[in-house]
């Protein structure tokens, strides 16, 4: 079975690995063999590395692959990290890789908004993993304080998405 892997796929398959906690991943096909290693703790990011072969379908060139590399880097480059908090507020913290939501569709209004009141069980986001739509409800009673990932944006696990205060 052959496999083939067109731009769009690759800008796909990029972007996921970008967005998770994998640090090494290869994939091999008859004639083509893409390798990213990446150093996810280190500042250095030149162990960045993207190769293909040469012989890779005709659809994938060279200026392909190191398009690919700078999308690695700006990515993990950009990760976000939150500031500090304040001891009196919690973090709530993404239970995966994935894209963050604040409504359930595009133009609805958000689950949760700065000083919106939760109670344990309320959706307060959506986190979409491999075209699956997770709500994410809350732990605790709470009032929101901040919103730290804007809407559409690739989270990580353990990542902060906001701060409640309890009550």
């Amino acid at each position: 079975m052959a496999m083939k892997l067109d731009h769009d796929d690759l800008d796909r398959l990029i972007e996921k690995i970008s967005t998770s906690d994998i640090q090494e991943f290869s994939l091999e096909g008859e004639d083509f063999k893409l390798e990213i290693k990446r150093n996810l703790f280190g500042q250095n990011q030149s162990t960045n590395n993207l190769t293909t072969n040469s012989s890779v379908e005709k659809q994938i060139t060279t200026s392909h692959s190191a398009q690919a590399d700078n999308t690695i880097k700006s990515n993990t480059e950009a990760s976000q990290v939150a500031p500090p908090g304040r001891s009196d507020l919690t973090d709530v913290t993404s239970p995966m890789v994935g894209t963050f939501y604040r409504a359930a569709a595009p133009g609805e209004d958000p689950f949760v908004d700065l000083g919106s009141k939760i109670k344990i069980g309320q959706t307060i986001c959506i986190l979409e993993a491999m075209k699956l739509m997770n709500e994410i409800e809350s732990e605790f009673n709470a009032e929101i304080v901040e919103i730290l990932v804007e809407n559409g944006t690739p989270v990580e696990f353990g990542q902060v998405l906001m701060r409640v205060k309890q009550f």
